[in-house]
């Protein structure tokens, strides 16, 4: 399926171009053609070890991406909904082999093949979230080995010194490459590889990629900010907004998660026999508590009316921050059920307010990420094209597509990606303004005023069109000026627009 008109619109061009072209480039159009109609594919990157793949069965709703360093955590792995659980190893030469899912439900630690010739693992899964957003699972951006493979550098363009693992091949860095949009997790400190690797992104992908547009920052286990059960909230809130001004120019914003809590709640791995055994825990006196969640070892180790081994499993599901949540509201409210306590367990880590972010941030814009992709990919076929007559058709047609008003869209995402990378620089409340035009479809919002009916918005339009014109003309650089042109013309649309229907502008 297509996520709305202007990926649709882009289906119609790609149909109308393959029957202009010659078989090579028309093969490759098909290729975008074909993408126009699959969910929008996220990446998830970080350093190893950053918690990408707890994130990744958070998101999925299963723990099927196994989190301990073996064979499978050193290839992408894409996971996509399927009608029924299927894991493929793709290798290089174009071939598949099945891989059973192991009896705990996840993917095998052991490949069966040399790592050399896998491409990626491709992951189906009847999960309904995989529904409308395809998660790609990255070894390689930002590993503690930030040497590029030789391979992968001729592929992808970078320099030697781009974050990528070094046993990374180019068909899997082209997978990551292919991602429209990314989730960046990182730990406890914002370090210079994170902003390189999130550069790397950018460059290796398409137009749109690793910007505030679409790119979003997971501060993640921030349970292991404080000591034992403490509360980490107080100290993971402010570190997080001081990681967001650090990467202002690369994502959107930078959401704190105990991805592991996240994980066993999303993933419906606390069971009534594990609520069972919180119980009997959360019955100690207060004392006994305090000792017991003290460290790891002594909640292991402390004599309790629970044995060893359930202990041992409440540390793999929860650690010491969600069991000594789970034993505070099971002490508040002795008869909360397990439903009721895995709710609240999910909410303490956060995960709730990072997926309304996903929401707002990719999923909201997937029909013009997933279009600007499809430009993106377009423009280079065009320029990769041996054959001339073919070159001047897609760039034609291109161009035509984006003399359209509706695909004006697209001009302002890319000149408001430009902006809030600083690769183009204007004065803050422009650039504000800029980056509510490219992402918000509602009129009030774009022009602040929130009580507006549509002649006033569309006065208001046409005074931001004025504003753009004359800094175009009389106060910008060259390359402010094709921005505040791009601005103009997109403030003069939505006045159209706004005066033709009286009502909020369709975007």
């Amino acid at each position: 399926m297509t996520t709305g008109p202007l990926t649709q619109r882009m289906a119609t061009l790609c149909d109308e171009i393959v029957a202009q072209v010659g078989p090579q480039a028309g093969e490759q159009v098909q290729q975008v053609r074909r993408r126009l109609a699959e969910p929008l594919r996220v990446a998830i990157a970080g350093r190893l070890k950053a918690g990408k793949s707890t994130l990744v069965n958070a998101l999925i709703g299963r723990r099927v991406a196994p989190t301990a360093a073996g064979e499978c955590t050193r290839v992408v792995t894409r996971f996509r909904y399927g009608s029924a659980d299927r894991v493929d190893a793709v290798l290089r030469d174009g071939s598949r082999r099945s891989l059973p899912l192991g009896e705990d439900g996840m993917i095998p630690q052991r490949l069966g093949v040399s790592l050399a010739r896998v491409a990626y693992v491709d992951v189906a899964l009847t999960s309904e979230n995989l529904r409308e957003l395809t998660v790609v699972d990255t070894p390689g951006l930002a590993s503690t080995d930030t040497q590029l493979s030789a391979r992968a550098a001729a592929q992808l363009g970078e320099p030697a010194t781009a974050p990528f693992d070094a046993d990374i091949d180019e068909d899997s860095a082209a997978e990551v490459a292919a991602a429209e949009a990314v989730i960046y997790v990182f730990t406890q400190a914002v370090r210079a590889d994170d902003v390189h690797a999130l550069e790397a992104f950018r460059a290796a992908s398409a137009r749109l990629a690793s910007s505030p547009i679409n790119a979003l920052g997971v501060f993640g286990k921030i349970d292991t900010l404080v000591g034992g059960a403490a509360d980490p909230w107080p100290v993971a809130g402010p570190l997080a907004e001081q990681q967001g001004a650090l990467l202002s120019r690369t994502v959107a914003q930078v959401v704190p998660v105990v991805g592991l809590l996240a994980e066993t709640g999303q993933a419906g791995r606390l069971t009534a026999a594990d609520c069972a055994a919180l119980q009997q825990l959360s019955t100690l006196a207060p004392g006994e508590l305090q000792v017991l969640l003290a460290s790891v070892d002594l909640f292991r180790t402390r004599p309790a009316p629970v044995d060893p081994q359930r202990r041992a499993r409440l540390l793999e599901l929860l650690d010491l921050y969600g069991i000594g949540f789970a034993l505070a509201q099971l002490g508040a409210d002795p008869q909360l059920g397990t439903g009721e306590l895995v709710r609240r367990l999910v909410a303490a880590s956060g995960f709730p307010r990072l997926q309304h972010t996903v929401e707002q941030t990719l999923r909201w814009r997937a029909d013009a990420i997933k279009a600007g992709w499809a430009l993106s990919r377009l423009e280079r076929v065009a320029g990769h094209t041996a054959t001339g007559r073919d070159r001047d058709t897609l760039r034609d047609a291109t161009e035509r597509l984006l003399r359209e008003p509706a695909y004006h869209r697209l001009r302002l995402l890319e000149v408001a990606q430009r902006v809030a990378t600083g690769r183009v620089g204007l004065p803050a409340a422009w650039e504000q303004e800029l980056i509510r035009l490219a992402t918000t479809s509602d009129p009030a919002a774009i022009l602040r005023l929130p009580h507006a009916g549509p002649e006033e918005l569309a006065a208001a339009a046409v005074e931001a069109a004025n504003r753009w014109r004359v800094y175009a003309v009389a106060g910008a650089g060259p390359a402010q000026s094709r921005v505040a042109q791009v601005a103009h013309r997109g403030f003069h649309l939505l006045a159209q627009s706004l005066r033709s229907t009286g009502t909020q502008v369709p975007r």
